[in-house]
């Protein structure tokens, strides 16, 4: 039978979590319910008690609830994070819901992240639409549902709300994804619309030689998200094409990388091969959103939703030093590509970002940083050229079939 950790405060919204447990028992899911809750006492009785969570996290269910309540969130935050985890491991959950407004959902989001991605973690959330997504989905894969309404009463609105998140839940945890080549090895690489037609080749030509090769989109999210598959054990492999978030972290873009972006690979002692993709833009919302330090610096409307800057040979410099240094703490065999005729689609000559004096500012320090145990390639070609990302692809291949 498949089992849903119902997760969430039982004393304020205890009628409702009532409602969504029976409509999975109904349907013939075993529900553990995890009281979250500090204020009054529970609606009816969980499965698994609020003083044992607080107690997960080190706190006394008491004191938190005569204490603050930014306090009393975090700690039950961690402590239910810590149950869930327990649950998993002994193999007690296949998948988790929650409803709740900010506070409810900041606690359900820290807990279900813990989950592995691919496990069902739903959220029915006031929060929504705050324009705040990201900062309880972060790296998961974590679905949130407007809940349109508070949660506060099992009404002709939350109604079918409710039940559609249920049946969300209950489809998921009963699916079972179509088998795939397990015999292939996985390879993990990064690629944004500046650099799509060259990992597009290299993808390419990595799977003719046999491998699955996973693409991620870097927009911050995404660097996250495959730093954090690569610590899991996913990958045999890294083509790291696009290390543009690094551009973010520096300069103050939106898609910023996290203090881990090209460590994990090296410090696990994977094999990867790497460039410099879209290293020659800093990234931003709608024009709008520039800030006034850019002004007098070239900048291009990607889209919409993104306009970007192009670096300067200062910034360019840093961001060499940046990458050989990364490079150079790895455990494993590294190759670094330098793509000597641009780091983009608007790098290149006759493009708007072309900037040979950038571009070399960042080689040079490069150059005069990186370690022995880097393979330095430099290839007169720009980075979207089908031969140097092919070229990464073949590099690759030779390190994952050396003994």
């Amino acid at each position: 039978m498949e089992t849903v950790v119902l997760l969430g405060c039982l004393d304020t919204k205890g009628d409702e979590y009532a409602f969504v447990r029976d409509l999975l028992t109904r349907a013939g899911i075993k529900v553990v319910v995890v009281d979250t809750g500090v204020l009054g006492p529970p609606t009816f009785t969980p499965d698994i008690a609020r003083g044992e969570v607080a107690a997960a996290a080190g706190h006394d269910i008491a004191r938190l609830a005569a204490g603050s309540g930014a306090v009393a969130v975090d700690a039950m935050a961690t402590g239910a994070a810590e149950i869930v985890r327990r649950q998993w491991a002994r193999g007690d959950c296949d998948g988790a819901l929650a409803l709740g407004g900010t506070g409810g959902t900041s606690i359900a989001a820290r807990a279900f992240n813990v989950l592995p991605i691919g496990v069902p973690k739903v959220i029915v959330s006031t929060a929504v639409v705050t324009g705040n997504a990201a900062s309880y989905v972060g790296h998961s894969d974590l679905v949130l549902f407007p809940a349109i309404t508070d949660i506060a009463g099992v009404n002709r609105i939350s109604t079918p709300i409710l039940s559609n998140a249920a049946a969300a839940v209950i489809g998921m945890v009963r699916n079972r994804p179509p088998e795939f080549d397990a015999s292939r090895t996985a390879v993990v690489a990064s690629m944004f619309g500046v650099t799509t037609t060259g990992v597009t080749a290299a993808r390419r030509r990595l799977t003719e030689m046999g491998y699955e090769v996973i693409v991620f989109h870097q927009t911050g999210v995404g660097g996250q998200t495959m730093e954090r598959l690569i610590e899991e054990g996913h990958f045999g492999g890294v083509l790291d094409v696009t290390t543009h978030e690094l551009v973010d972290r520096l300069v103050g873009g939106v898609f910023r990388a996290g203090d881990e972006r090209l460590t994990t690979a090296g410090r696990l002692g994977l094999p990867q091969v790497v460039s410099l993709g879209a290293l020659d833009m800093v990234n931003f919302h709608g024009p709008e959103t520039v800030p006034d330090q850019f002004a007098g610096r070239r900048i291009l409307e990607h889209n919409p939703a993104v306009t970007v800057v192009r670096t300067e040979p200062d910034e360019a410099a840093k961001l060499g030093a940046t990458v050989a240094e990364r490079l150079s703490a790895a455990t494993g065999p590294v190759s670094l590509f330098l793509p000597l005729r641009g780091m983009s689609a608007y790098g290149v000559e006759g493009a708007p970002f072309h900037d040979p004096t950038a571009d070399a500012a960042m080689f040079d320090a490069i150059r005069s940083s990186v370690a022995a145990n880097v393979e330095l390639v430099e290839l007169d070609l720009a980075i979207n050229d089908s031969r140097f990302t092919e070229a990464m692809a073949e590099r690759l291949h030779s390190y994952l079939e050396s003994p």
